[in-house]
């Protein structure tokens, strides 16, 4: 059985780690100073900080065309079997079911569709755990089944600095976004029923890092042993700090350094982290 592996950019998987596990990228792209940028192609994430400081305009994202899936699918259909493409949350973009319209287009393979429902490095587990196993000759259903098994151990928590964000791309209720702002919390974040929803508001950043890291203790005592990303919103001194404590603290995690690119960067803002995690 040949199974390809299919992911967005969202999943922030360096081009290395995308050659490495042979692994294709479909990018969504960020409208941004009047030009359009496919993400993780176009304009790197540090590129995208820099010309958003610079720009009075609020950016704007859009998922992927469908002609771009089915032209990939309709290419992976003449060496391959099954097609598994890993998307970000449902919730938050249309990019899973343009895959899913996609699949159902293109004849002479089969296309599994997974909802993440997280994105980022997060995302980027799930795509890599696939990659092995179709490494190993995994068909489509079997790759699909350990996907959702590892869905049910996975979690992540968000720190931003400005909810305006959020609020402005439409992921958060400008109700929440101005209660965040007069009380200057450092909200946490997480995704609950596939969309970016307030865990806890909490005064100040610290305690907020403090927050996630207990989730990530809980998550342990419940799951075993985890491999775990910290992800940056172009801070990545902090970022690196805050890892190399974590990795000291839980030397059974396996972490990994992140970031959040031009898309999802664009909701959460500059200085954002997160941590995230799933079962090993």
């Amino acid at each position: 059985m040949k199974t390809a592996i299919v992911t967005d950019s969202t999943a922030y998987l360096t081009p290395e780690e995308r050659t490495r596990y042979n692994i294709r990228m479909v990018p969504l792209s960020v409208n941004l100073a009047g030009g359009t940028y496919d993400e993780e192609v176009d304009i790197t994430a540090s590129e995208f900080y820099e010309k958003v400081r610079g720009s009075k305009e609020f950016p704007k994202t859009t998922q992927p065309p469908i002609g771009k899936f089915i032209e990939l699918f309709e290419d992976l259909a003449t060496e391959y079997e099954d097609i598994v493409t890993i998307h970000l949350s449902s919730g938050i973009s249309g990019t899973y079911q343009g895959a899913i319209q996609a699949g159902n287009m293109v004849e002479n393979i089969d296309v599994f569709a997974f909802d993440s429902e997280v994105a980022c490095y997060v995302q980027g587990m799930f795509v890599i755990e696939a990659a092995k196993m179709a490494s190993l000759g995994a068909s489509g259903k079997e790759i699909m089944a350990r996907l959702e098994e590892l869905k049910e151990t996975m979690d992540a928590y968000f720190i931003v600095d400005d909810l305006a964000h959020l609020q402005r791309g439409g992921r958060l209720s400008a109700a929440a976004a101005l209660i965040g702002g007069l009380l200057q919390v450092k909200p946490v974040l997480h995704f609950q029923n596939k969309v970016i929803v307030p865990f806890e508001k909490i005064r100040t950043r610290k305690k907020a890092l403090r927050k996630a890291e207990d989730q990530l203790v809980a998550a342990m005592e419940k799951h075993g042993a985890l491999q775990a990303t910290v992800i940056h919103g172009n801070c990545e001194t902090e970022a690196r700090e805050w890892m190399a404590y974590l990795a000291q603290t839980y030397p059974t995690v396996d972490f990994t350094l992140s970031y959040f690119g031009p898309v999802i960067g664009t909701h959460l803002g500059e200085g954002s982290v997160a941590l995230g995690w799933m079962k090993k």
